[in-house]
């Protein structure tokens, strides 16, 4: 039993080196880009792909397609985010009306994403009563990242690396990075009912 459950962790370690978007767009395109750089020398990286993160703050359906604005964030060669601090500013990414289309509900503020995009130029817009430019990207590829859950329960009486396979559904927790690990999910554990002490006797 023992000899299975390594079997079956091993190949489940391997299945997390793999990147979260199609291969052949990984191998394409660039993460080691500036979005400052970006929007100081466009003409510079127009026509050319992308990998980045983000942290969508909003999703519109405009005329040209379905339209997320989001905050950018840092992944490494795999397409995973690095880290939950967003930098760099904003980014438009756009999903023309003929591929597809991004439902703003399911695609709404606070949820992340890893993108393949190619670079298409900048675009004015506002940020409140700010006048803003945000480098745009052309869709190719999206990941919508398991949103995150918390739960204040006791501790569970199993080690966490149990609860680390079993949280997830399909593709299970080599979904996400080890560090995207949340706390374990009440359909599978619930914490004990204290009994209340039997009244004392006098």
């Amino acid at each position: 039993m023992k000899r299975i459950f390594l079997i079956i962790l091993m190949m489940a370690m391997l299945i997390s080196c793999a990147p979260v978007l199609r291969e052949e767009l990984m191998n394409a395109a660039s993460t080691d880009f500036s979005l400052s750089d970006m929007r100081r020398n466009p003409d510079l990286y127009k026509g050319k792909l992308f990998i980045l993160g983000g942290l969508i703050v909003n999703t519109r359906l405009t005329e040209r397609g379905s339209e997320i604005e989001a905050v950018y964030v840092l992944v490494d060669s795999r397409g995973y985010l690095k880290g939950t601090e967003p930098s760099d500013g904003r980014f438009l990414a756009i999903l023309p009306r003929d591929k597809g289309f991004l439902d703003p509900l399911i695609y709404r503020q606070g949820r992340e994403i890893t993108l393949a995009g190619e670079f298409v130029g900048i675009e004015t817009g506002r940020i409140d009563e700010m006048e803003y430019t945000y480098p745009v990207f052309e869709i190719k590829d999206l990941y919508l990242w398991e949103e995150r859950r918390f739960y204040l329960v006791s501790p569970p009486p199993y080690p966490s690396w149990y609860y680390l396979y079993w949280y997830y559904p399909y593709p299970y927790w080599w979904d996400e990075p080890w560090w995207r690990y949340h706390p374990p999910h009440p359909r599978w554990y619930e914490p004990p009912v204290r009994k209340p002490s039997p009244p004392e006797k006098r």
